[in-house]
């Protein structure tokens, strides 16, 4: 809890001029705070008693939470650098609850070895004893690494948007903390106006700070990249994918290897272009899918597809394209609105408009081309696959058992043009999915395909042939 009220001491301590009176303050605030924490931990104990987790709280009212190990999906455990530096964990416990916090168990500050006897008894590896001690892989326990990222990996941390865009983010908090502290900081309207004309009338400034943030991108990239997934390993431990990263925060999640039902790999446009995607796991009843299935970060597209197979099995067949409509909606969608805004730049002569809509809806044409090459969806006999999408284009593969269920899909422009979307519904991963755009025959013949026990009744008999 100490991090938490590190940035109201400082504010007080700034706000109250560095005073006796806020030193008073500060002092008493982290006081209570370090009682309140240390009465939650005197108050909380857990147990695993037979096939359920209880976690107790004793602090005012008492709360008992029973978690049966039949719901458990994963555990997490991480440690920041407070937590590295005490020799403790936090250890967060999926029960498949779409991610939300409070539906989750939560132990905050136990050894690391006492996290690694709750993984195991948690997932249902071999128990370890309690207060035992547990080897770690470099103390002579043999672990299978399916894949670690090397340091030449950090290379491709500038590729993918989110890292890429880290210098504008941090210059959007940075105005955003300045403006709140105007105030205090003791500047008036008119100064901050004249401050405005200062930079408006020195364009080269301007400039200067652009092709400043523009050269730092790659460099943030590269950093948060490290950040986030430094020595990213992936193991197999017992019956459990075990998958470690972050340089800061270290973080450990566990995925049960039975749970996993195939996986997905996404990439960008620059991503494809260097052929670098990044995979994730589709797992059964996993909540925060995005962050706690990850296999691996920005990797190389045939490495990926290695640890995919060795995840979950290869998918072998071949996706197959879409009808010519489907590339009729992707070119119109990508075009129309640019030339009704280009059409309203004319028509008010406002010249701005118009050169903006002419030039989108140029880029708008080899876009809706691409988007429509992505387009696929197919059936090896074992997993299905469907793949979409041009700026982040992402192809799922899913085993034909995870199949629960499928629903038929079509808007009005839809109908207009003779396409139908066919959602696969799954009980992992995303919940659902999508093979955009496929007529009726394409989307009938895939869903039989898939599951025959199910459609086949449903199927209106072959006319008898003619003599």
């Amino acid at each position: 809890m100490l991090p938490s009220i590190f940035l109201p001491l400082v504010g007080v301590l700034f706000f109250g001029g560095f005073s006796p009176v806020s030193f008073g303050f500060a002092a008493l605030g982290v006081f209570g705070t370090v009682v309140y924490a240390v009465i939650r931990w005197a108050t909380f104990t857990y147990q695993v008693a037979g096939d359920r987790l209880e976690l107790t709280r004793q602090f005012i009212s008492r709360s008992v939470r029973t978690i049966p190990l039949e719901r458990v999906r994963g555990v997490d455990v991480s440690a920041t650098p407070l937590h590295r530096l005490l020799g403790l964990v936090v250890v967060r416990i999926d029960t498949g609850a779409s991610g939300e916090e409070a539906q989750e168990g939560e132990l905050n500050g136990v050894t690391p070895d006492e996290a690694e006897r709750l993984r195991g008894l948690l997932l249902r590896l071999a128990p370890v004893p309690s207060g035992a001690h547990v080897a770690r892989p470099e103390e002579g326990g043999e672990e299978p690494v399916l894949a670690r990222a090397p340091r030449a990996w950090l290379r491709y941390g500038p590729l993918s948007g989110a890292y890429l865009l880290t210098p504008f983010a941090v210059l959007g908090s940075a105005i955003g903390v300045l403006y709140q502290l105007t105030d205090e900081l003791g500047v008036d309207r008119e100064q901050a106006f004249r401050a405005y004309e200062w930079v408006r009338d020195n364009p080269v400034l301007l400039v200067c700070a652009a092709v400043l943030l523009v050269l730092l991108m790659p460099v943030a990239g590269t950093i948060m990249y490290a950040v986030f997934n430094w020595d990213f390993t992936l193991r197999s431990r017992g019956a459990s994918l075990v998958a470690e990263r972050g340089l800061v925060t270290r973080r450990s999640v566990s995925l049960e290897h039975r749970r996993v039902r195939g996986y997905e790999i996404v990439d960008g446009v620059l991503e494809r272009k260097a052929k670098v995607v990044r995979l994730w796991a589709i797992v059964a009843g996993l909540g925060d899918s995005e962050t706690r299935g990850q296999l691996l970060p920005v990797a190389p597209r045939r490495a990926a597809l290695a640890v995919a197979e060795l995840v979950a099995g290869p998918f072998t067949g071949e996706l197959l394209p879409h009808p010519p409509a489907a590339l009729r909606r992707r070119l119109f969608r990508a075009v129309a609105p640019w030339l009704a805004a280009a059409l309203a730049g004319l028509l008010l002569r406002f010249t701005p408009l118009l050169a903006a809509g002419v030039v989108l809806a140029l880029l708008g044409v080899p876009l809706g081309l691409d988007r429509y090459r992505q387009l696929g969806h197919g059936f090896d006999g074992t997993r299905l696959s469907v793949r979409s999408g041009s700026l982040r284009r992402a192809q799922a593969v899913v085993e034909r058992r995870a199949v629960v269920g499928w629903t038929l899909r079509q808007t009005w422009f839809q109908r207009q043009s003779g396409v139908v979307s066919v959602i696969a519904g799954v009980g992992a991963g995303s919940g659902g999915y999508t093979a955009l755009d496929v007529d009726t025959d394409q989307a009938v013949a895939f869903a039989a395909a898939v599951t025959p026990a199910w459609i086949t009744p449903f199927l209106a008999p072959d006319p008898p042939s003619r003599p």
